[in-house]
């Protein structure tokens, strides 16, 4: 039997964290691409540290003139992500950061297992991806990432916008939530830790400009005298951003996801075109869980899916509804393929995947947010809930 009564713990990173500049930066040039041609087969990483950036993978475009005259933007690009971000420290600045690009052009033994006669065909990689929604928040997220995430967004807009103009881009939050009967009752724990400006402003100074904002996110019920506050707890934290620590794409997979409440499959989304399914599958995956939730056939649903590269059709569609299911798993299962073509193809079509949506993505999480008129987050739309019903 599930769990009812538990504690429950996930963190989120800012878009000034190193990773998450390298994931920023991937995901422009993708995006960036995109635009160029929707078709455009992008695999771009990005390594960051002090006074530097190095971005380097595979690219393409039909037309080879356009691949090559593409690569003088990709300083600009670079500059412009660091810009947005808010780094203006001496040793990581927009203006005099050194750039080193590595792109390169696609292999043609990868294209070939991926582009077929119609465009798309098979996927860009074996693996696994998982989805999962729950129905503990609007947004059908688990509660701790949802709100760390929510934290930090609120931090960067008030920092951004020159209300808080000690706080500097580089920050982590995380929450222990309380659970009982399954579900999220009380925060026992806030950690936040927030680059600053100013050497002596003390751990309770930060709090003090921090506390309110936090409050103001989280569920006013939540915060109780038991709550523990954690700000800034090392004390000062003014040298952050890739002059602090090395950043590089990818490596804050859990973060983009779920926060630890779900399985993983491993791979990282930023810097993929749509026909990595590491990327699009797991997008489908979280599609399908919401719409499962979301059609009342379960308080809780993961969704996992496995590719072989070249193969356009999934090898395998599981489904586990954790013991909250008003219909057993394996109709849902038999109703999936039924509702939404699962190929690369299928995926990118019905998502809208081939535009350049993909830079808002790179901070506060993949999921749980609200879909854009203009496409981006469409996997965060219920619009399956009532086809998925009717086949069940």
């Amino acid at each position: 039997m599930t769990r009812q009564n538990y504690l429950f713990t996930s963190e989120s990173v800012s878009e000034g964290h190193p990773d998450k500049v390298c994931d920023r930066i991937s995901d422009a040039v993708l995006d960036a691409l995109l635009t160029e041609e929707p078709m455009a087969r992008v695999a771009c990483e990005a390594f960051a540290t002090t006074n530097r950036v190095v971005i380097g993978g595979e690219i393409g475009l039909s037309d080879q003139g356009r691949l090559h005259a593409f690569m003088d933007r990709i300083d600009p690009i670079v500059r412009d992500c660091i810009r947005d971000i808010g780094y203006e420290q001496d040793k990581f600045h927009h203006q005099t950061v050194e750039i080193t690009n590595l792109l390169h052009e696609q292999s043609a033994h990868i294209a070939q297992g991926v582009t077929g006669e119609r465009g798309d065909e098979g996927a860009g990689d074996q693996g696994i991806m998982f989805g999962y929604a729950t129905d503990e928040t609007d947004a059908l997220m688990p509660a701790p990432i949802q709100f760390s995430h929510a934290i930090l967004r609120r931090l960067a807009e008030v920092r951004k916008s020159g209300a808080e103009p000690m706080l500097r881009p580089d920050a982590k939050s995380q929450l222990t939530l309380r659970y009982e009967n399954g579900k999220p009752v009380e925060v026992l724990q806030v950690v936040l830790s927030t680059q600053h400006a100013g050497e002596d402003l003390s751990s309770a100074d930060i709090r003090h400009i921090v506390e309110p904002h936090i409050r103001d996110v989280l569920p006013v019920e939540w915060l109780t005298d038991r709550t523990e506050w954690w700000v800034n707890p090392t004390g000062t934290f003014v040298i952050g951003g890739p002059d602090g620590d090395a950043g590089l794409t990818g490596r804050k997979i859990i973060v983009d996801t779920y926060g630890g409440a779900a399985p993983h499959g491993g791979g990282a989304f930023s810097g993929k075109d749509p026909t990595k399914v590491d990327r699009s599958a797991a997008y489908a995956a979280r599609y399908l869980a919401k719409n499962v939730v979301a059609a009342g056939m379960a308080e809780r649903c993961t969704i996992q899916l496995s590719y072989a590269i070249g193969v356009a059709r999934p090898l395998s569609i599981y489904a586990d509804t954790h013991g909250t299911g008003a219909v057993p798993p394996e109709r849902i299962e038999a109703a999936i393929p039924k509702v939404m073509d699962l190929t690369p193809r299928g995926i990118r079509e019905h998502l809208s995947l081939d535009r350049p949506i993909y830079a808002r993505t790179a901070a506060y999480g993949h999921f749980g947010r609200a879909p854009d008129a203009d496409g981006g987050f469409s996997w965060e739309r219920t619009d399956l809930a009532g086809a998925l019903e009717k086949e069940v």
